[in-house]
């Protein structure tokens, strides 16, 4: 204590006045390494968010900035290998409970058919729609290393709960042959733990994607290139721990019991948190900015407010300021666009007024919310395939039960079965990687070999045959079974689950680097999640599809029963289920390609890059605030400075 008191005072007499609880604050804020360079990061430690010098108003009084600083131990490969193995651990607990679950409910917590993939679609949707808070917190409150550290205690919470449960037998209910048989304390033991689990794993997925991707500088053309590179490895990890989760840990959940299985997930979770944690001094960490909903809401606010206001007929008249440590820490100034001209309302300052922050927004928060708002469609252009993963994750798991599943003398489980895709893209990442990308770069000239939305597009193309050949495939298991009394391999499924899985591959890491590189400077977390967003919609969606399908077909077919309605698999339509979403996924195709046409790539719009600050060195040796020079844009001709 008396050595932190010393490192505060080193920083200069401004303390000597503060009332003890604020030196408590800035006690803490030494011994978790924040920045104090000088008495202007006072806001910094008590809101999280960077001081620049005096807190200025929005007309921008004696402009600040920080020095971006470079240290050879930081960034690059080495930190987002800590990532990485992160990744790889975290998935292997998280993957293994997500295809067991589906197999618990129906077999521990008694729920029905279609009451177990509901159960287990609804905990993966909000799983990953809770991945928005986990990237909410990093981006505007808390760095993302400790964001995912404390949604990783979380997750381990959840995976304490479900132990208990799984190893217990008078907590769990008994068989009644309904929806669900859950009830009382014992739903409410089930439902924490799942949802504590989807909470924290939410948290980590929303913060550590991003986390790796800032060990590269995307301003730097030697390392710009390897954020591709990353999300692919990081994809690639992800993959390899998902094999092992569905195969070993799988496999002592069947054979030696849920709850053995669930020790070895928050094992694995518990070593992979304390590995992403000893990567601390080697990683570049951004700081925190303000909170991205905030500003988003008050464009909207402002424009709404604005809205009889006329819009200059030249654009260089609508206000953004020159000169502003609020804007320096945001990274870069944003050009103005002439698309959602309604929201450039927020940017006019009415005559006589004098600038506040909810009478008018700058040209550049403004652009930050437009690129936001092009995002949109194309994220839920790709929520369909999603709802396609959630049927190989839930009903052709229950297929795979009624297959044959031996292989000589050992028999699959049938909660391994997801295994098929993972292994396809385990092998088929490291061959797009290094075989792949080169060519096309050869062919194309493209940095990445083709463009992310090329990349999504191939990817929902895929999916759609692999739903019209899984419906292939259920009718020739169901037909030998019921006709000839033969169970047919479960290698059959290898057919979709591979074109599902190259899919998967194109799609997911396009949607990455897509929201990622499109991203305002701090919206990057925010943006990073919305690929796990997409997931989310895809398997609510599911569950919304599989209720609605059960409900008409089981009112206006003959034999008044649903497509997927009770627990008898061979009496239901699975493979019209399948060619319902084929069809569907063709349809989305040609809606996706109208709005990856519309959209406008933010490298089109000009974008004055401006250090953005970020914790890579000592705090002793950060260069104090400089004063910076008054902007200048490019310009057109014909067009008035933006």
């Amino acid at each position: 204590m008396l050595q932190r008191r010393n490192k505060i005072s080193r920083t200069g007499r401004q303390w000597a006045g503060l009332h003890p609880f604020d030196l408590l604050i800035l006690e803490l804020a030494v011994s978790l390494n924040f920045v104090i360079p000088d008495q202007f990061c006072i806001r910094q430690l008590l809101t999280g968010r960077p001081s620049l010098g005096p807190e200025p108003n929005i007309e921008g009084a004696e402009a600040q900035s920080y020095q971006t600083l470079h240290n050879p131990r930081q960034g690059g490969y080495k930190p987002a290998l800590f990532v990485l193995v992160l990744t790889l651990l975290d998935n292997i607990g998280f993957v293994a409970i997500l295809v067991s679950l589906f197999l618990y409910c129906l077999t521990v917590i008694h729920f029905d058919l279609s009451g177990s993939a509901n159960t287990t679609t609804n905990f993966l949707g909000t799983a990953y729609l809770l991945t928005l808070v986990g990237a909410l917190i990093s981006d505007s409150y808390i760095n993302r290393l400790n964001t995912c550290l404390l949604f990783g205690g979380i997750e381990l919470l959840g995976y304490l709960l479900l132990i208990i449960q799984s190893h217990y037998s008078k907590l769990q209910p008994e068989a009644c042959g309904e929806y669900s048989c859950v009830k009382g304390t014992k739903a409410l033991l089930f439902y924490a733990s799942i949802y504590l689990m989807a909470l924290g794993g939410g948290g980590v997925r929303g913060s550590v994607p991003s986390l790796g991707a800032d060990q590269f500088d995307e301003n730097d053309e030697k390392e710009s290139k390897h954020i591709a590179s990353f999300f692919n490895w990081y994809l690639f990890a992800g993959t390899g721990g998902a094999c092992i989760g569905v195969t070993f840990v799988v496999w002592v959940s069947t054979n030696k019991g849920y709850d053995k299985s669930f020790i070895i997930s928050i094992i694995c979770t518990f070593v992979g948190l304390v590995f992403v944690a000893l990567g601390k001094p080697f990683y570049r960490t951004r700081v925190p900015g303000k909170s991205a909903f905030l500003k988003v809401f008050q464009v909207l606010v402002v424009a709404a407010k604005n809205r009889k206001l006329q819009l200059p007929q030249n654009s260089g008249e609508l206000y953004e300021l020159r000169s502003s440590p609020e804007h320096a820490s945001h990274g870069e100034r944003i050009r103005h666009s002439k698309q959602f001209r309604l929201l450039d309302k927020a940017a006019v300052l009415a005559a006589g007024s004098k600038p506040d922050k909810w009478k008018v927004c700058t040209v550049t928060q403004v652009e930050e919310v437009k690129i936001l708002t092009r995002m949109i469609p194309i994220l839920l252009s790709t929520t369909l395939i999603n709802t396609c993963l959630a049927q190989f994750q839930t009903f052709s798991v229950q297929q795979g039960t009624l297959m044959n599943r031996k292989v000589g003398s050992f028999e699959i489980p049938a909660a391994s079965i997801p295994v098929i895709p993972l292994l396809f893209m385990c092998i088929l990442v490291p061959i797009y990687e290094v075989f792949f990308v080169p060519l096309f770069k050869k062919l194309t000239g493209h940095p990445n070999g083709i463009s992310h939305l090329q990349r999504i597009g191939v990817g929902l193309v895929l999916s759609a045959i692999s739903m019209g050949i899984s419906g292939l495939i259920e009718v020739k298991r169901r037909n030998e079974l019921v006709n000839h009394d033969k169970h047919i391999s479960i290698f059959w499924l290898a057919y979709q689950y591979g074109v599902f899985g190259t899919a998967d591959m194109f799609t997911f890491v396009g949607l990455m680097d897509f929201f990622y590189s499109e991203a305002p400077k701090d919206m990057k977390s925010l943006s990073t999640s919305f690929a796990f967003l997409s997931l989310s919609i895809g398997y609510y969606l599911s569950t919304v599809f599989v209720e609605i399908i059960n409900s008409v077909t089981g009112k206006y077919t003959s034999s008044k029963r649903g497509w997927l309605e009770g627990l008898d698999l061979n009496k239901n339509h699975l493979e019209l289920f399948y060619w319902f979403l084929a069809i569907l996924s063709i349809l989305n195709f040609g809606n996706y390609l109208f709005w990856a046409n519309w959209y406008k790539y933010k490298k089109d719009a000009s974008v004055e890059v401006i250090d953005q600050p970020m914790l890579t060195g000592s705090p002793i040796n950060l260069t104090s605030p400089s004063g910076w020079s008054p902007l200048i844009l490019p310009t057109k001709q014909g067009e008035g400075t933006d």
